[in-house]
């Protein structure tokens, strides 16, 4: 596990801090996260359904608050609860450009306890940096 959920952050909604060696591996802890706020337990995830998504934007820290938002809104439309299996990310004509692959099912209530409905991720105090041994990141996310 590549986060730590924050207890001092944020008092009425989630706060969480998430690295990775590289760009891409903090962007699937992030994500891992973002669902683990709202399910207890990640590996009860199974792999049924795959979605993939492309995202640009010439800011990365707005790459990541675009990706994370994703999660949410799968799980708001469709009921489904994806993890990131790949994640690209590449600088093309001063555009962060994404590609992600992800993998999950239909949210099953008796399989899947639910902690928390996350509404949406937001940007106070959101902070990507790189870092000596990597990327970390602080997200907040609204419930």
């Amino acid at each position: 596990m590549s986060y730590e959920f924050l207890e001092d952050i944020a008092i009425a909604d989630i706060a969480f801090r998430a690295w990775g060696e590289d760009i891409q591996e903090l962007f699937k802890a992030a994500s891992d996260a973002t669902i683990n706020t709202m399910i207890d337990n990640l590996n009860s995830i199974e792999p049924k359904q795959t979605r993939t998504f492309s995202l640009e934007n010439d800011a990365l820290d707005l790459l990541l608050f675009n990706f994370l938002q994703e999660f949410i809104y799968y799980k708001d439309t469709e009921q489904l609860l994806l993890r990131a299996q790949q994640v690209q990310i590449e600088l093309k004509n001063a555009l962060y450009q994404l590609s992600a692959v992800t993998q999950g099912e239909n949210l099953d209530p008796n399989r899947h306890h639910q902690r928390v409905d996350v509404k949406a991720v937001t940007l106070h105090r959101f902070q990507l940096e790189k870092v000596e041994n990597g990327w970390t990141a602080m997200v907040i996310l609204d419930i």
